[in-house]
């Protein structure tokens, strides 16, 4: 199967050297999407804010390789801070419906730019 780069100016601009996406056959791998707005590359201030715009940036990347996050089969989610895990299901509650996708959470000690949730998922597309 050939390997496909996904990319969108809706999403922040990668910050190292990684692509946002690869989509190989009908798996999309995106990368680790912080809460950073892709036209400042500002984060966005506080845990709310920066888990509802690294949904957004996941959002823009998914459709960008042809689908949605109802795509997605799993999600790994990065925490600078466990207390941050009730806000956290609040937010994939807005964003998500049932049947939900596998999902795991972990606390880090420190995410790129300052951030405080990094988000990945891996969608299936049909």
């Amino acid at each position: 199967m050939a390997r496909q780069i996904i990319h969108t100016d809706d999403a922040p601009a990668a910050v190292g050297t990684y692509s946002q996406a690869v989509k190989i056959g009908n798996v999309v791998y995106i990368s680790g999407q912080l809460g950073l707005d892709p036209k400042s590359m500002e984060l966005k201030e506080g845990f709310a804010a920066q888990a509802e715009q690294a949904f957004d940036n996941l959002s823009a990347i998914a459709k960008a390789a042809g689908g949605t996050l109802n795509d997605t089969v799993k999600f790994n989610v990065s925490l600078t801070d466990l207390n941050d895990f009730a806000k956290l299901n609040e937010v994939f509650n807005a964003r998500l419906s049932a049947p939900y996708p596998a999902r795991a959470a972990v606390q880090v000690a420190a995410l790129p730019k300052g951030g405080v949730v990094e988000i990945e998922a891996i969608l299936h597309l049909e």
